[in-house]
């Protein structure tokens, strides 16, 4: 049985500033913002969440199914897709638009500053739940505003679990629009900035958002995640990472395990540790799609950070 992961696809150009953006944006002069960052170092590489979701997924040993929309630039994606053995039936090309474009300035601090160019995703709308097949739990990661909302309900009608991961695209949705597709959700998934801005937007505190689904996950950075489920809290760590490299990502990786966990039935404190381990594991390594561990290796870390085993 597959998961079905709804979101974007994007080429993300990533840059290095090597500074703070703290020193260089001035409090009292923002209202007349004009900053230029020199950013030496650039590279590009494939993203997007649901790209980073399934690539994450696949790594645990799940069936993960992309739908999303792209533009006429797709090619060498698909190209990897295709050699990683990622199945692309529901990825719709939408003629005359870019696929999605991420633009990551990254400083000392692991601080980002992005800008996002959306191409493709306007449409993603035009993709529908019910075209794919054998489907037990999903998630509706950030895409096309119409398309979000359009595959929360789909979930709901066709009485598939899943997760809503409204993530950047909070700013799209008012608050009632919020209150609604977190009422068709049986899970939601927010770092604890987006969760403060679903408080914010709702008027609902995390208590009252946690008890209209089955989990509201909060991520938490290098402090962890807490996890609001069954009327607890369950407080989750993370690794140490080995390296500090490259936060791109590190939330989609967060979720894959976080799927997987859900998928397959296990405990919160472990469905959180192992999504805990994924974001590690990223951090490490650069862009979205380039750690590499074997299932062997994701269980022997495990058991070194957690001190119980897993079985992937």
């Amino acid at each position: 049985m597959h998961t079905l992961i709804c979101g974007s696809m994007a080429y993300d150009t990533i840059m290095v500033f090597k500074d703070h953006f703290k020193k260089h944006i001035l409090p009292e002069q923002i209202h007349i913002l004009n900053v230029a960052f020199l950013v030496p170092e650039m590279r590009r590489e494939y993203g997007g969440c649901a790209g980073n979701i399934a690539y994450n997924m696949q790594l645990l040993g799940g069936k993960p199914l992309i739908m999303a929309t792209v533009g006429d630039d797709f090619g060498p994606y698909a190209a990897r897709l295709e050699k990683l053995g990622l199945p692309q039936q529901h990825i719709r090309h939408v003629p005359g638009t870019f696929t999605g474009q991420a633009f990551i300035t990254t400083d000392l601090d692991d601080n980002q500053i992005t800008a996002f160019h959306p191409g493709a995703m306007g449409q993603s709308h035009l993709n529908r739940v019910a075209e794919a097949r054998e489907v037990t739990l999903g998630i509706v990661s950030p895409d096309g505003r119409d398309g979000m909302m359009q595959h929360a309900e789909e979930f709901a009608e066709a009485g598939i679990p899943f997760v809503f991961d409204p993530g950047q695209g909070i700013p799209m949705f008012s608050g009632n629009e919020l209150l609604r597709l977190i009422g068709l959700a049986d899970y939601v998934t927010a770092n604890d900035y987006e969760a403060r801005l679903l408080q914010d937007k709702t008027g609902k505190k995390l208590e009252e958002i946690a008890g209209m689904v089955r989990a509201l996950i909060v991520t938490l950075g290098p402090d962890g995640s807490l996890i609001h489920a069954d009327g607890k809290q369950h407080a989750i760590p993370t690794p140490k990472p080995s390296a500090l490299v490259d936060p791109t990502g590190c939330g989609d990786a967060y979720r894959a395990g976080l799927l997987y966990g859900i998928h397959q039935g296990w405990d919160w404190e472990t469905t959180g540790r192992l999504a805990s381990l994924m974001g590690a594991l990223k951090i490490a390594s650069r862009g979205g799609q380039n750690h590499k561990p074997s299932r062997g290796e994701l269980c022997d870390l495990f058991q070194k950070h957690f001190g119980y085993s897993i079985s992937l």
